[in-house]
């Protein structure tokens, strides 16, 4: 199956009342959702994600699934969750990768495309 079989959407929003713009802590939430439009179930064994803010700093976070689970999604179904991420910017940018694994152990990468977060209004 072909990582283009997963489709992947993205929705990131500011967490006003968890942040603390004077102290450079910006609290986001993003809400994934990963439809498999393939024709196999898959597993999502473990992600990637590379975190950039705006002064330039990289975090790298890796791990066993997401949100303490790793879903199995069969064809035609999708998966949603929300997690969440602070910066010590206004402004940043989150891309990565998902592991997931076929029903005969075989695995290939789903990509995350690059999205921003970001203060409402602060950027047109």
């Amino acid at each position: 199956m072909s990582p283009g079989a997963i489709h992947i959407t993205t929705q990131p929003q500011y967490l006003a009342d968890r942040s603390a713009p004077d102290e450079q802590h910006y609290v986001f939430a993003y809400t994934i959702t990963i439809k498999n439009t393939g024709s196999e179930r898959v597993r999502l064994m473990s992600r990637r994600w590379l975190i950039t803010d705006a002064n330039g700093k990289i975090i790298e976070v890796e791990g066993s699934g997401v949100v303490g689970e790793q879903p199995r999604i069969a064809p035609g179904e999708q998966y949603t969750y929300t997690s969440g991420v602070s910066l010590e910017t206004p402004v940043g940018v989150m891309e990565g990768s998902y592991t997931m694994a076929l029903d005969d152990g075989s695995e290939f990468q789903a990509p995350i495309d690059a999205f921003r977060l970001a203060l409402p209004n602060l950027i047109n």
